[in-house]
């Protein structure tokens, strides 16, 4: 949930919110502002967060974002997810993944050492048709990268990103994604709604 307090990227915006109008006598609405980060909470980052010539969020393709979507649990893997951590798990067709590394996202204060992705995993989801990757923590990389290595292999294979998804009790299995961004004109991510429907639900 977006709120006041929510962890974000250190020296990021904190979110925030004001009334700027009130339902009373004379104002018959209440309407708010607030501000954020691009990257609070469940977000996507567009291929401009990574890459000076990527293009901004709101040119990147829905597609990625809707569809079946296969959810792994990675937890106690380490620093970073690898291929031996998942491989022999991964679906023939999946074009979509979620790593769960969280028995409990941290929702009230930020973890620096989360767990990233490796560039191999990244570069093994593309060889087998992935589209999307993305998983419960802030980040792909880890919070000291500067090489930016798996955002760069995601770029590389036009792959997209969903990254600070919860996924405290989503059992593994192949569920419905649908998780579309903001279409912000110039923005180099956008917060999403990430649902996931149960294909058995869906098709009865």
């Amino acid at each position: 949930m977006i709120r006041p307090g929510i962890p974000v990227w250190p020296g990021d915006t904190h979110y925030s919110e004001e009334r700027t109008w009130a339902l009373d006598e004379s104002c018959p609405v209440n309407v708010s502002r607030f501000a954020m980060s691009t990257h609070t909470g469940a977000h996507t980052d567009a291929p401009l967060h990574y890459d000076a010539a990527g293009v901004p969020i709101a040119d990147v393709p829905l597609s990625h974002y809707l569809g079946p979507c296969q959810v792994m649990d990675v937890r106690g893997c380490g620093p970073a997810v690898r291929p031996s951590d998942f491989a022999d798990r991964l679906q023939p067709g999946i074009r979509r993944v979620l790593f769960r590394t969280y028995d409990q996202a941290p929702q009230d204060q930020w973890d620096d050492g989360f767990t990233a992705v490796d560039a191999t995993s990244i570069r093994l989801l593309a060889e087998a048709g992935v589209i999307l990757v993305g998983l419960d923590t802030p980040s792909l990389d880890p919070q000291t990268s500067k090489t930016m290595d798996a955002h760069h292999a995601v770029r590389d294979a036009g792959m997209m990103i969903l990254e600070g998804v919860v996924l405290d009790n989503v059992a593994e299995g192949v569920y419905e994604l649908i998780a579309l961004p903001l279409k912000l004109a110039n923005m180099d991510a956008a917060p999403v709604r990430a649902i996931l429907r149960d294909l058995e639900t869906i098709n009865d």
